[in-house]
């Protein structure tokens, strides 16, 4: 389903009673409403970003629920689509951080072809109902997934921004990993630390520090 080794390890997951009713209540409300991303897409984080190759994780709650935006990876949207709020500030301290000039798109795949994994908590949502497929059993999915991470020999990098992201930090064990965490970028806390916390340089100082290839967060 997913075309890499997230197939393996998760195929114990996706036998389990709870993720045989999650597909079939997700699939009831993609006939029944519409939702986002594309159902194509729900997926789209773990193809674009294998177990082995993941060197960062950037943790999300649920997908944009505007339509257009989503897309299957966490605060991306497709280009041509105008920045949500939370990615803008996300590009501003890019360029502060970095020093590149402002993306022109908002599609973050190129960072996730790069060992990014831009995964959202639940992955899926109602149009213009945030938060709608909350506690239907992804969440239960997601904390697999960064629990198999947490077990990576090599050492890697959590991204967690915002409380709900930062709630997960107990799945994360091992003390070899690297975790940031900050306030959510969102214009209603972004002042509050998240401008000047130089997340980009952070998470490439602790991948040369590891011996490993830095992430090339340009998008032009």
């Amino acid at each position: 389903m997913l075309n890499n080794d997230w197939d393996d390890l998760l195929k114990e997951e996706f036998q389990k009673p709870y993720f045989t009713n999650l597909v079939e209540e997700i699939k009831k409300e993609y006939l029944e409403y519409s939702c986002y991303p594309p159902i194509h897409d729900v997926f789209h984080a773990l193809r674009k970003s294998s177990w082995k190759d993941t060197k960062v994780l950037i943790l999300g709650q649920d997908p944009y629920h505007n339509p257009g935006q989503a897309m299957g990876l966490s605060f991306s949207v497709p280009k041509g689509i105008p920045f949500p709020p939370s990615l803008q500030n996300i590009f501003s301290e890019l360029v502060s951080d970095l020093g590149v000039q402002m993306p022109t798109s908002g599609d973050l795949t190129k960072w996730s072809e790069q060992g990014v994994l831009l995964l959202n908590a639940i992955l899926s949502v109602r149009k213009n109902q945030p938060l709608s497929h909350q506690k239907k059993g992804w969440e239960q999915f997601t904390d697999h997934i960064i629990t198999l991470l947490d077990q990576k020999e090599n050492p890697m990098i959590f991204v967690l921004w915002g409380s709900y992201a930062r709630s997960k930090k107990t799945l994360i064990t091992y003390s070899k990993h690297l975790i940031i965490e900050n306030v959510h970028p969102s214009p209603l806390s972004a002042y509050r630390g998240f401008f000047g916390s130089k997340p980009f340089t952070k998470i490439n100082q602790f991948l040369i520090s590891t011996r490993q290839e830095p992430i090339n967060f340009t998008l032009e």
